[in-house]
């Protein structure tokens, strides 16, 4: 049980990663461009606490 809650922690890492770095690449302004990275960042650690079972 607790090798696949690491291994869904580390899918949901590599995801938040890779959609960090495909808004990094995109041609928007630099202030569009970090509220999004900032939504993405959220997402991302609410969705890792929900599977470390604290949400």
């Amino acid at each position: 049980m607790g090798a696949s809650v690491l291994i869904s922690i580390l899918i949901t890492f590599l995801v938040i990663v890779l959609i960090l770095w495909l808004v990094q690449r995109l041609p928007i302004e630099a202030r569009i461009r970090q509220i999004l990275q900032i939504i993405v960042i959220v997402i991302g650690i609410v969705s890792m606490l929900k599977y470390l079972a604290i949400f």
